[in-house]
Order: C-alpha cells, then sequence, then structure tokens
C-alpha cells in the first residue's frame, strides 16, 4: 500500500462515532516547534494514550508503529513511536502532531488540527481530525515515551 494511500485510508476509517471536532486554532509557530499549549487545560496522558491506540481517533497506528500492546500490526511507513519523549521537545510534539506539514510539506501525515486537509476521508474535510485538546492530550502520551 502507497504511503499517500496508507494515510487516506487511516483518515476514512474513522466513523460518525468519532469525537466531535472543535474549529481549528491558529497556533504560533516558533522554529520547529509550537512552544504554547493549544488549550487552557493540560494535556492528559491516559487520554492521550487512548487517542493513539484507537483506530477509529487517532489513527497514529495506521502508519506508526510503538511500545503498544495493540493492535498486533502497527504501521511501518512512519517513524517508530517509542521514545518520542527523547527526540522532540514538547513544542516540537505539539507542532509534528498539530501540522506536519509546516516541516514537512510533502509529509503524507495529515494535520490533525489542520482544517484545509485534502487528503483524509470525507468525515474530516473541512474540519480538524483532532481537537485542540486531543491534540493536547496526544502531546502529554508522547512525551512519556522514553527509552
Amino acid at each position: 500500500m502507497s504511503l499517500g494511500l496508507a494515510c487516506a485510508v487511516a483518515a476514512a476509517a474513522g466513523s460518525a462515532a468519532a469525537a466531535p471536532r472543535a474549529s481549528a486554532v491558529d497556533p504560533v509557530v516558533v522554529g520547529d516547534a509550537m512552544p504554547e499549549p493549544l488549550t487552557s487545560l493540560p494535556g492528559d496522558v491516559a487520554r492521550g494514550r487512548s487517542i493513539v491506540g484507537d483506530r477509529r481517533v487517532g489513527l497514529c497506528l495506521l502508519c506508526h508503529a510503538g511500545p503498544f500492546p495493540e493492535p498486533a500490526s502497527q504501521g511501518t511507513l512512519a517513524p517508530d513511536l517509542a521514545g518520542a519523549g527523547d527526540r522532540w521537545s514538547t513544542g516540537q510534539l505539539r507542532l509534528r502532531v498539530a501540522d506536519a506539514r509546516r516541516l514537512n510539506p510533502a509529509t503524507p501525515m495529515p494535520s490533525y488540527l489542520g482544517s484545509g486537509e485534502r487528503r483524509v476521508g470525507r468525515a474530516w474535510r473541512g474540519r480538524p481530525v483532532l481537537t485542540a485538546q486531543q491534540v493536547e492530550d496526544v502531546v502529554a502520551y508522547l512525551g512519556t515515551l522514553r527509552r
């Protein structure tokens, strides 16, 4: 399966049962990071873990692998998430999850907070894949992944 097709499949895998989406925000980018939180509430590690592992919400494991016991078939198209908290700061993780295209316009990773995404399933066109709080939750969880 091609990388573009895999990400399109990942985005299409969601359903109407997915969490409601908030409107996109326009966060400040400094260098290769979004240093400021997107919400007033801190990210929740347990919720972030749930989002990363749920193939109907975060869709992360369709392309990424990591230190996760489920599901058995994790992706191999994108960087392994093991040690993500060692490799990137909180702000760097936030930018990568919210809008990886600001770092690499050719990345197949969808902009999870952006609303202009074209390479996603119909359910997400014109709206964010994750809410700002969900992005913060995922960032909080990824920050705990250390070697």
